[in-house]
């Protein structure tokens, strides 16, 4: 059966970036004493807050300053103002999406600013610039299912006609507890620690129009 609403992870699922954003981090962390690679980083923070991360990595031996945050964002953005690409595949899918007249939006624990920065550099800011939804306006981040819950209320769609795509493990957490239907797009692994809380598990993006049934 074909969802009412989909909604849309940005990093990693809209826009290539995580690796970009990880390698920045590591670098960071490693400069502030928390010796951390890329593979790290994204194996242990993919899909978290910043605020999180700089809790966890103060707890295992980082010396952060007072403004760490501010300043690992400004580190991040300088980076994604470089520019990342889209998902390979992932403008067909929103094409079919939009011939089936399923409504679309995107729903992240980043920023406005930084999904405005990475979706505004692979042109696929003006589809999403009005169905926008972010953690840091809402105060409720992933694994919270708040966030995913607010997304489906503005259009007005019950949780069990919502499909959510995600590739991160709280992300597929919060989909289950909003009792909304979860597609993991895994580019980098087998995905199972995905599968393990409830999500169909894809490697391809262009696979995401059959598992949608569109």
């Amino acid at each position: 059966m074909q969802p009412e609403l989909v909604i849309f992870d940005c990093d990693g699922v809209l826009v290539d970036s995580e690796v970009a954003s990880n390698e920045v981090l590591a670098r960071n962390l490693t400069r502030h004493g928390l010796e951390m690679t890329t593979a790290d980083c994204m194996s242990l923070f993919v899909g978290g807050t910043m605020k999180s991360v700089g809790e966890k990595a103060a707890d295992w031996g980082a010396e952060l300053p007072p403004d760490w945050i501010d300043q690992i964002y400004g580190e991040i953005f300088a980076r994604l103002r470089q520019g990342v690409p889209a998902i390979t595949g992932v403008v067909a899918v929103l094409d079919r999406i939009d011939q089936a007249g399923i409504p679309f939006c995107v729903a992240s624990n980043g920023s406005e600013e930084k999904m405005a920065i990475t979706l505004g550099h692979t042109g696929l800011l003006s589809r999403f610039e009005t169905v926008m939804f972010s953690a840091h306006t809402l105060g409720v981040a992933k694994p919270d299912p708040g966030l995913y819950l607010h997304a489906a209320g503005k259009f007005g769609i019950q949780p069990r006609g919502c499909a959510v795509i995600e590739d991160s493990l709280s992300g597929v957490v919060a989909a289950s507890r909003a009792g909304m239907k979860c597609y993991a797009y895994s580019a980098h692994d087998d995905g199972s620690r995905l599968a393990e809380q409830g999500a169909e598990v894809f490697h391809e993006m262009s696979d995401l129009v059959g598992l949608l049934g569109i």
